[in-house]
């Protein structure tokens, strides 16, 4: 059986729970093969709130490790950890732990290389997946606001069976970097991107981010000339952009005018729960910064930052039609910013091919197909060699 073979995406974007707060995160982790689905199918009745979820993940665990599922259980401790808010007991750190111990445990003896890349003033953690056959070129791949490196790793093993050398990695905000090290979010991602390409004596690769690191991975394009293609899924031009424009202009007035009514306002939207509750303190967690600061902080991810204006690669840029996060206003939008690229390939993925979702949740395969045959149908990969 060929190695890519052996790695099953399920398809399907299923109706797991009614609210998609919840209904997103279940499909997300079992689209990339990391939850059962008969563990979740009836999930819906029990979660009500964060803490039913908590709960039912902790539960979820417990059990899938009773029945020696270690990646299953690691998983589902990663699951607890995602809408665990700021002040809670046991915070995010230790459901963090009990999450890599698990998954290293359950990896063990795979073939791969776990890298520690020097980022003052700590790390950036890494893994490579070198392709048991030709080498296609060097892939480098990272989520984006709230993801760990750890939950890419079954693309990075599809990745690889098609013939890349993958890289995953995590930058400030994400995973290990802000959990153990604190290092916050850093919109600037050339940054790390350059400190992986110096310490790994990289010149040419293939960038890929998800999510918000779609965003990201265009920047460090922007900056970074030894990325020759960038690939991105999932993002948004300009997260300021993405509500109603009278409410922009709104939330704007309150903060510039009336500053201390506006930091109340904030702390207390955190302390009354729910979705918008876990939003402000999931980005005051990534920022280490209060809520009303991270809220400003965030504002940076506008299309000015951006800089498409100064992205030179083969761009493929991949949108789903049903984004539940972002706006498919913005998919046209981010087209006319390419203005100086050296080719450019878009793809709409629709709900025909399971695929219309954030990041193609509901197909990963497809996904990750269109992606690999973008670089070896055009042979624009660099380091191709047939």
């Amino acid at each position: 059986m060929k190695r890519e073979q052996a790695i099953i995406f399920p398809v399907g974007y299923y109706e797991f729970h009614k609210n998609q707060v919840y209904n997103f995160q279940l499909n997300r982790w079992h689209s990339l093969g990391l939850f059962k689905f008969e563990d979740i199918e009836n999930i819906g009745k029990d979660i009500e709130s964060f803490e039913d979820w908590k709960v039912k993940m902790v539960q979820l665990a417990e059990k899938a490790l009773s029945e020696n599922r270690v990646l299953n259980a690691a998983f589902y401790y990663r699951a607890a950890e995602f809408y665990v808010l700021e002040g809670d007991e046991p915070g995010k750190e230790y459901y963090y732990d009990k999450f890599i111990d698990l998954f290293y445990r359950a990896v063990k003896g795979e073939s791969f290389e776990r890298i520690s890349i020097p980022y003052d003033p700590g790390f950036l953690p890494a893994l490579r997946i070198e392709p048991e056959n030709r080498k296609m070129g060097t892939l480098l791949l990272h989520g984006g606001f709230d993801s760990f490196i750890e939950e890419w790793y079954p693309m990075m093993q599809y990745l690889a069976a098609k013939g890349y050398e993958v890289i995953g990695f995590e930058g400030p905000g994400q995973g290990n970097v802000l959990l153990k090290q604190g290092i916050p979010l850093d919109y600037q991602w050339e940054k790390p991107v350059k400190a992986i390409l110096d310490h790994l004596e990289l010149e040419e690769v293939s960038l890929l981010g998800l999510s918000m690191g779609g965003w990201f991975c265009l920047r460090a394009a922007a900056f970074e000339p030894r990325i020759k293609n960038v690939i991105a899924s999932g993002h948004a031009t300009d997260y300021s952009r993405i509500p109603p424009a009278f409410m922009r202009w709104l939330m704007m007035f309150f903060v510039n005018n009336f500053r201390e009514y506006s930091r109340r306002s904030f702390f207390k939207m955190v302390a009354k729960g729910g979705m918008q509750s876990w939003q402000i303190s999931n980005l005051s967690h990534v920022t280490r910064l209060p809520p009303l600061e991270a809220f400003e902080y965030s504002l940076n991810l506008n299309e000015e930052n951006l800089h498409c204006e100064k992205v030179t690669q083969n761009v493929l840029y991949l949108t789903g039609r049903d984004d539940h996060f972002i706006p498919f206003k913005m998919h046209d939008r981010q087209l006319k910013l390419f203005t100086n690229v050296k080719s450019l390939t878009d793809r709409v993925f629709t709900k025909e091919e399971h695929a219309q979702n954030h990041c193609q949740i509901g197909n990963v395969k497809l996904l990750l197909d269109v992606i690999c045959d973008w670089l070896e149908d055009n042979k624009i990969q660099t380091g191709f060699r047939p």
